[in-house]
């Protein structure tokens, strides 16, 4: 035969790859129906030969070589229609049976379509990506990646020598969406995307965007990942505790770990996410932490971007193991009783060219306008939040980790810079919206939707929020006009009480109020006191290195403000090495100095933190009603001379309260008297300045009895000693009736 049935131009494009419908061509087609006849086409550049074996035919029909490039034909019978291809190999001789690519039918549905288009698919990553399936009876891998304005994209990989002619893909033109399915191709495979761009320009190879693994950088290229290989195990009990520990009423204490620094192994080697799970988890567990969040761990190709710079969105990084790893450290977090938090990024990605940037030519997940687009300071591209694909495609990823992995909580990191159009921006360099205003109204909708969604879908999830400036309602509800996250970080409370605790304690009197100024708006939000890894990095000092005063009193500062953290209104986070006072500043490339726990003083930083997040838990005064005014009452916040500061903390029952006072100076205050609300004695449960915790070991042993004179506003008071540079807390020790 000599493949009259097809122009020479139909055989240019396909040996050539620029066939942009190549299931037009190839694969099994009726082309007379008086004669009943029909003609298989295939092109494969490797095949020294290939037979048909057809259902109805007792003998195998061996192909024509129509071009030599690799494109063969065969006439048979319309009722021929199931058949196998037998592939002789050039090379090496080898004989392969296996079903022809272009004979089966799309994976991708006329609604999957739709609902991408619409910005609605919620299970978008069950369709696109790497899918393990059985499709037709044959075990394979669906194929499926959204590149609207591509001429043409083929998947690559060794499976096809990486000749982008051999498995061009076919396109949805509802969508843009393009997809293959090849059979009997192993987990493990390593694959990319090559596209041809609308002008007909070859980009570089491209990631999966949906990809769930890939290579271990600087290799970018993806891997099928069978993602339901791992099997879970039940855990009753977790998804019990796990509808408590997220909630308003719920003490939550997290410990952010960057996963590649916590601790090394010999020859500076970073742990796998097994032995993390063998190591850190037993430790924050012993520490009373209730939440571990990890920097991301989505994959990223740039180390010192700490995570932050994110191409795989749907892929643990290989780094420290693969999927499956990842799954066993979330899973024995939940059988310790410890939640995770994840940071995600969906507020930016970097321009590395297997990445999302000009995905497939021109701009696709990023905003076409640089003024929008781009990100000057960091320089990566800004999500186009106003394209409901490039919606669809983030809400996925966030309701991917919360299903897939059954994580606790999302992290949203640099929400500040999502929701305002001249964020680092001078003037000129930003298009304003619609009504000539500085807010990014299609990031704002894209919040509200992805937070709506996920409390829908994951009620006892949890997002949080990084906002740095005064937007209003962000830990609101989305129905009366919030942004719908769950906590937002108090950045304000974090740079104001820092400031104050670097300041010589002989200064303090002249900012006192910046220790209380956060108690004017503590309750406008569900706060997270956020003492996070970026105080301790970019020549910030270690947060003991902020302290003022020679070791002991740098040491008695940090107790002192540990003690008034965990006493203040908020939930509280503390990243990895704070908790025994590491000195130095925190490097990613290197662990944590673990050795100091050695030093009775850092173990005692290390030991007060253990007893807070123990009586945090223990203490419902310290976490209930967190967001509410009725938690909290100033005893005196005006004792600027003294530099002390006292309140009460509130459980929802109120005859349970807890007294708290802080002074930051490095006298003790004898006879220091404060108002308290009953005729009671009242016993000293912690003190920061105790011996244990390598204080002087000034303390109010004894029971401490009320008298009946009136102070601040209270008929009752009482009179205590204040240690130096300490917090102490008190609980009424009634009699029983």
């Amino acid at each position: 035969m000599d493949g009259k049935f097809l122009s020479n131009e139909d055989i240019q494009n396909i040996v050539n790859g620029r066939a942009d419908n190549p299931f037009a061509l190839l694969g099994f087609h009726k082309i007379d129906n008086k004669k009943k006849t029909a003609v298989i086409r295939v092109f494969n550049p490797s095949a020294q030969r290939i037979s048909v074996i057809a259902k109805g035919l007792t003998v195998e029909l061996p192909m024509d070589e129509i071009d030599d490039a690799g494109l063969f034909e065969v006439f048979v019978g319309e009722d021929n229609s199931e058949y196998k291809l037998l592939i002789t190999e050039k090379e090496t001789g080898r004989e392969i049976l296996t079903e022809d690519v272009y004979s089966f039918p799309p994976v991708i549905g006329e609604f999957d379509n739709y609902l991408l288009r619409e910005g609605n698919h919620l299970e978008l990553f069950k369709k696109m990506g790497a899918q393990m399936i059985n499709h037709c009876g044959i075990d394979g891998v669906s194929f499926a990646v959204w590149a609207p304005d591509a001429y043409r994209v083929s998947v690559v990989g060794d499976f096809n020598n990486w000749d982008g002619r051999v498995n061009v893909m076919r396109r949805h033109p509802v969508s843009g969406i393009w997809d293959i399915f090849i059979p009997h191709l192993p987990e493990g495979t390593l694959y990319k995307f090559e596209i041809i761009s609308r002008e007909g320009r070859l980009l570089p190879l491209k990631s999966d965007p949906y990809g769930f693994y890939q290579e271990l950088r600087p290799r970018t290229a993806s891997i099928v990942w069978n993602k339901n290989s791992y099997k879970w195990s039940k855990n009753e009990h977790w998804e019990q505790k796990k509808k408590a520990i997220n909630g308003n009423d719920a003490p939550i204490s997290i410990y952010e770990v960057h996963p590649g620094s916590w601790k090394r192994k010999d020859g500076n080697q970073m742990l796998n996410y097994r032995e993390l799970a063998h190591d850190l988890i037993p430790y924050v567990k012993y520490m009373g932490f209730t939440h571990i969040e990890l920097l991301p761990i989505m994959e990223f190709p740039f180390d010192g971007s700490w995570g932050y710079q994110t191409t795989g969105m749907f892929a643990p990084t290989s780094r420290y193991g693969n999927p499956n790893d990842f799954k066993y450290f979330v899973e024995q977090c939940h059988n310790a009783g410890i939640g995770v938090i994840l940071d995600w990024v969906a507020a930016h990605f970097p321009k590395d060219s297997h990445g999302l940037a000009n995905f497939d030519g021109r701009p696709l997940y990023e905003y076409a306008d640089d003024r929008k687009g781009e990100h000057k300071d960091w320089g990566t591209k800004i999500y186009d939040y106003g394209r409901n694909e490039v919606v669809n495609f983030l809400i996925a990823s966030a309701t991917f980790w919360l299903d897939e992995y059954k994580v606790d909580g999302l992290r949203f990191d640099a929400v500040a810079s999502m929701l305002y159009l001249d964020y680092s921006r001078q003037a000129g360099q930003w298009v304003p919206n619609i009504y000539g205003g500085r807010e990014n109204l299609e990031a704002i909708a894209f919040l509200q939707k992805v937070n709506t969604i996920t409390y829908k879908k994951f009620p006892y999830s949890a997002t949080f929020a990084e906002e740095s400036t005064g937007w209003g309602n962000v830990s609101k509800p989305v129905d009366i006009g919030g942004l719908g996250f769950g906590y937002k970080w108090n950045m304000g409370w974090m740079h104001d009480v820092l400031d104050y605790m670097s300041h010589d304690p002989i200064y303090r009197k002249y900012i006192h109020h910046q220790m209380t100024h956060c108690i004017m708006y503590a309750f406008t939000e569900n706060f997270v006191l956020s003492i996070s890894h970026d105080e301790v990095v970019h020549c910030k000092a270690s947060l003991i290195n902020k302290m003022p005063g020679d070791k002991w009193q740098k040491f008695a500062n940090l107790r002192a403000f540990y003690g008034y953290m965990w006493t203040f209104p908020g939930r509280k986070l503390l990243f990895m090495g704070d908790e025994f006072a590491q000195y130095n500043e925190w490097n990613e490339n290197q662990s944590l100095d673990w050795h100091l726990t050695n030093d009775p003083y850092n173990k005692a930083i290390q030991k007060e933190v253990k007893f807070l997040n123990e009586l945090y838990r223990r203490e419902p005064a310290l976490y209930e009603n967190n967001s509410s005014p009725d938690c909290f009452r100033w005893i005196d916040y005006n004792d600027s001379e003294n530099s002390v500061f006292s309140f009460l903390r509130f459980a929802k029952n109120r005859e349970n309260y807890l007294v708290v006072l802080s002074n930051m100076t490095p006298i003790v205050r004898e006879d220091y008297r404060i108002g308290v609300p009953e005729d009671c004695e009242f016993e000293e449960i912690f003190n920061s300045d105790d011996f244990e915790y390598m204080g002087s070991g000034v303390a109010n042993k004894e029971d401490i009895k009320t008298e009946p004179i009136a102070w601040h506003n209270e008929k009752q008071s009482i009179v205590l000693t204040l240690p130096p540079l300490a917090t102490i807390i008190l609980k009424p020790k009634r009699k029983k009736k």
